[in-house]
């Protein structure tokens, strides 16, 4: 890739000449110095061999891969081969994916499911029990158990399902000492109803690791000791931070449900949903009626360029895993020692330093201490550096510091000034040097501007 992150230039005519604002902001963008991005846990540019492999399946697998002819089966065999090379990332089988629009369709799909499954599973103990209310008797709703830092494709669907009357929530704290939920809280959570657990894999403002394998090994004990009377309890993780930067295996997980997210590992911006075994060993129900595509999992014409990229990106990552996540940490490491270097220890906080937790390879998340020095501010006085002050889908609040940082106990303060840098694949230790020295000027200017109001 060119260096840290512009996405690659490609042959033909510009995109901007069919949008003429976009062409608008590009020639302002290219009369200003070139920037250095580190917001890779947003979003990711494409690699150029993905950009390769989807303009290649434009051209030769352009077919709808339920036809017979060459077009069509190119379509198909594309799609067979990706859904393999997913497999492959996560540890599964290729009959284990489903291909979704992205990771809010695939999170919305597993609560959707569990749901269906459970009052399946009531209807089947109705004539026994009466739990359905079909008149004044007392309805048990299914509980699903989350934590309060999770992404908002998994809060506020569970959420939603509770304002509406149709599920019961626990929604965990997270440890203000280690940033992450705690296994036992989670055992101690679970209820008759309970059939969903959903933790994320790694935290996308934190990086916190979650220990997910562990909360799997001791869930899988308590199903064992639950009676045919109670739902099985399903377990899901929202992997899309995880994904390019470490190792995931679902078998030493021991999930039932995965969420892949495309544009995290510098693919196309679909994903996919692993289900182990799926409505065999873990059941999965349709959100959207249509033709048999996806086994009827998730009905419509499948995006063949997209999956191909898709497989591309996960083909790369599981070739040079290794090598990703180890530039990504070095860079990362040097990164925090510039920064304590520069601005002093007295005068940081690394807000992604939890004691006794990992972390992302790539993620720092930092407070410059002092007053004006909110995150948005010193952002708005840096002139190259991309970055961002915590996830993109909470950008809209701009007056109020991340209630993830807030929930993992990051005082007020702290969390108001606090600013997300995430490394990429490309990113140099030059690049390092030029933004903590553009954060020096910026604070300088700062209080420069404080002194003279």
């Amino acid at each position: 890739m060119e260096k840290n992150a512009c996405p690659a230039k490609t042959d033909g005519p510009s995109v901007t000449q069919g949008c003429p604002k976009l062409a608008e902001l590009q020639q302002k963008n290219n009369s200003a110095n070139e920037y250095i991005y580190m917001d890779y846990n947003a979003t990711t540019p494409m690699e150029s061999e993905v950009m390769q492999t989807i303009t290649e399946a434009m051209q030769e697998a352009w077919g709808n891969p339920s036809s017979s002819y060459a077009p069509g089966r190119n379509a198909k065999v594309l799609i067979d081969w990706a859904r393999e090379t997913i497999a492959q990332m996560v540890g599964g089988h290729p009959e284990d994916i489903i291909f979704t629009s992205g990771g809010t369709e695939a999170n919305n799909l597993v609560i959707h499911t569990v749901v269906k499954y459970f009052w399946n599973h009531q209807r089947h103990l109705a004539p026994k029990d009466g739990r359905v209310d079909l008149g004044g008797i007392v309805q048990v709703l299914p509980h699903i158990i989350t934590s309060n830092v999770e992404h908002d494709s998994v809060h506020l669907v569970v959420e939603n399902l509770v304002k509406e009357g149709k599920a019961k929530a626990t929604f965990l704290p997270v440890s203000k000492v280690t940033g992450c939920i705690q296994v036992d809280d989670v055992i101690a959570a679970i209820g008759p109803s309970t059939c969903l657990i959903s933790i994320m894999l790694a935290n996308n403002e934190t990086g916190v690791l979650m220990p997910i394998a562990e909360m799997c090994r001791r869930v899988k004990i308590v199903n064992h000791q639950r009676g045919k009377q109670t739902p099985k309890i399903l377990l899901h993780t929202d992997a899309a931070q995880a994904l390019g930067k470490l190792q995931v295996d679902v078998q030493d997980l021991g999930v039932d449900y995965l969420t892949v997210v495309g544009h995290k590992f510098y693919g196309p911006r679909i994903g996919a949903l692993y289900v182990r075994g799926p409505s065999t060993s873990s059941p999965v129900y349709a959100m959207f009626i249509g033709g048999g595509q996806e086994r009827k999992f998730r009905p419509g014409t499948e995006n063949t360029p997209m999956i191909a990229g898709l497989g591309k990106a996960a083909e790369l990552v599981v070739k040079k895993l290794e090598i990703y996540a180890s530039h990504m940490k070095e860079v990362r490491d040097y990164l925090e020692v510039c920064l304590l270097t520069v601005f002093g220890k007295e005068k940081l906080h690394f807000n992604s330093h939890f004691q006794g937790s990992d972390c992302l390879p790539n993620t720092c998340n930092v407070s410059i201490l002092g007053p004006n020095l909110q995150g948005r501010n010193v952002l708005l006085h840096c002139q190259r550096l991309l970055a961002s002050v915590g996830a993109a889908c909470h950008s809209e609040n701009v007056n109020r510091p991340s209630h993830v940082l807030l929930n993992s106990g990051i005082p007020y303060e702290v969390a108001e000034n606090a600013i997300r840098l995430s490394v990429g694949r490309a990113t140099s230790k030059e690049d390092v040097d030029t933004i903590v020295e553009e954060l020096k000027l910026a604070v300088k200017e700062i209080k420069l501007c404080a002194a003279q109001t």
